[in-house]
């Protein structure tokens, strides 16, 4: 069987390996929206290594949907340490909805400056007592003549310290029923009644806040979609989120990290890669990866066949994605011994403790963006079609 792309692909790969290589040297310095990341992110748009099949009128390279190129520039990327697109709420969850949902104002607004990384975003989902059961959630938009006014308090909000823009889901029709009364907001971080307070994680960071919103007011037009219609937005956000919380190219750059890792590191004088017990753990890992990068094209097809289901496929990828990354981080951490339990300031810490903050990290993302205990309910009832959950009288 001749598993080979052919002579375009081919070339195309040369193409993406000679960039690689007179780029893997390059270093980026800085806050996220430094001059130096915002310079490099144009270059991998201008090469049509990021953003390729976005319009050019709306700042993406303007490529066709190509999805085996697609899959070189992943593969190429993945084995070198070149700096990696810049990636995030705004850039992967937010633009394709725009894209999708938003108005051509919209579009031209913002796509362009998230894109290239000059617009941070940050996403109000949660709250103190709506968590995944989303849909219960209270804070209040109220139509005040051309602008919205926002009363309440989110949780969880990840980068919001970082933040320039917020897409934030509010309650503004409050007599319908609980998810057809929602409206997806777009909502300017430096508006007049916004409270960000970091929370402090077990990671030792506060990449997540509380935003407490005291008459916080929008234009009107900031809205995606039509009013107490923001379900079905939020929904096509999510969609994006679970993608984003668990890439397998980026899982692929990990494992290559580890292999180098477990080459250097030894056991009695042995290389810990030539211990059957840990060379077994890392090819079923390996192979773990290789199943989700195959997910992950049986996703990306859909996008050029539509009439191809992948829905089964979507809803499996935030779970065994998070849980895969939790595992390979924690095979690092045994891999190192006992320098694997070091932490903070050590000066024997191996990789500026990079393995240990991670490990914890997807611990984190296991629950984040929505449990695996949720997933699962996901996966049997919507892919399935298995019975509903029973839930509680009076609940």
């Amino acid at each position: 069987m001749d598993l080979e792309y052919g002579p375009e692909y081919n070339d195309f790969r040369k193409e993406v390996v000679h960039f690689v290589k007179e780029n893997e040297n390059v270093k980026l310095e800085g806050p996220v929206r430094s001059e130096s990341r915002i310079a490099w992110q144009q270059k991998l748009i201008d090469n049509g290594y990021f953003a390729r099949s976005i319009p050019k009128e709306y700042g993406g390279f303007g490529g066709d949907m190509d999805i085996i190129k697609l899959r070189i520039i992943a593969e190429e990327f993945a084995k070198s340490p070149i700096p990696k697109p810049m990636g995030g709420q705004g850039i992967q969850m937010l633009v394709p909805t725009i894209l999708e949902l938003g108005t051509e104002e919209q579009k031209q607004a913002y796509v362009r400056p998230t894109l290239r990384g000059e617009m941070i975003w940050c996403q109000g989902y949660s709250e103190p007592n709506s968590g995944s059961d989303l849909a219960s959630l209270q804070t209040k938009g109220e139509l005040d003549g051309e602008e919205w006014v926002i009363n309440g308090q989110k949780i969880w909000t990840s980068t919001a310290h970082l933040s320039q823009m917020c897409f934030i889901l509010v309650r503004t029709e409050p007599d319908a029923p609980k998810h057809q009364g929602i409206s997806y907001l777009l909502m300017p971080m430096d508006t007049p009644g916004i409270d960000r307070r970091p929370i402090k994680q077990m990671t030792g960071d506060s990449d997540f806040n509380e935003l407490f919103l005291t008459d916080v007011r929008i234009p009107a037009t900031n809205i995606i979609g039509q009013r107490g219609e923001g379900w079905k937005v939020a929904n096509a956000t999510l969609g994006h989120e679970r993608g984003s919380l668990a890439d397998p190219n980026a899982t692929m750059n990990r494992f290559n990290s580890l292999v180098n890792l477990m080459k250097g590191e030894t056991i009695n004088g042995e290389r810990v890669i030539d211990k059957p017990v840990f060379r077994d753990r890392l090819l079923k890992i390996q192979g773990r990866i290789i199943a989700q990068q195959s997910n992950a094209l049986r996703i990306l097809s859909s996008q050029i066949n539509k009439g191809q289901d992948t829905n089964m496929a979507k809803f499996i990828t935030k779970l065994q994605g998070t849980e895969l990354r939790h595992d390979l981080e924690g095979l690092a951490i045994d891999a190192m011994g006992e320098m694997g339990t070091l932490y903070e300031d050590s000066p024997h810490l191996r990789d500026k403790g990079a393995w240990q903050m991670s490990y914890m990290y997807f611990l984190g993302l296991i629950i984040g963006g929505g449990t695996s205990q949720i997933q699962k309910n996901i996966i049997s009832e919507r892919g399935l079609g298995m019975p509903k959950e029973p839930k509680v009288q009076g609940a």
